[in-house]
């Protein structure tokens, strides 16, 4: 890896960067879901989750308090978890294209599920480096990626 390249990707603030656009997707949800709460709750009842004030709150807990355990780099393991849980559950609830009549509706909905397969992927990966990065003694800051050979 040429040295500039090494030297941005062994910086702690790029590792900082790196949990928060891993995370965008779901805590940018969890805010919305928070701030427009009805909006929340109308989409729960749409896919059939009841009671949905309910599940709305949860969604809320999981994708912020997942998110923020990621960027923050405290049990990275469980927020990684909690959200490749949540993405996973979303193919059968959301996206089941397997049953969808419209072609094209089955389409997108399976390029979808192709998507979050991958953010799954993304998240197993950042639980790995989470894990192999982490010092023995672990201080309360964020720590950044240590490139591994």
């Amino acid at each position: 890896m040429p040295s500039p390249l090494a030297r941005l990707v062994d910086a702690p603030w790029f590792g900082v960067l790196a949990r928060i656009v891993l995370t965008f997707a779901f805590w940018g949800s969890g805010l919305s879901k928070l701030i427009d709460f009805r909006g929340g709750v109308a989409e729960m009842a749409m896919y059939g989750l009841q009671p949905a004030v309910a599940f709305n709150i949860a969604c809320i807990v999981t994708l912020i308090g997942g998110s923020l355990l990621v960027i923050l780099n405290r049990w990275t393991w469980l927020g990684c978890g909690a959200l490749a849980v949540f993405t996973a559950l979303t193919i059968p609830i959301v996206h089941h294209f397997w049953t969808m009549t419209d072609p094209q509706e089955a389409m997108v909905h399976f390029f979808f599920v192709a998507e979050h397969v991958s953010v799954i992927g993304g998240l197993m990966v950042m639980a790995i480096l989470s894990r192999r990065t982490r010092p023995a003694t672990a201080s309360a800051a964020p720590t950044g990626f240590v490139p591994a050979e």
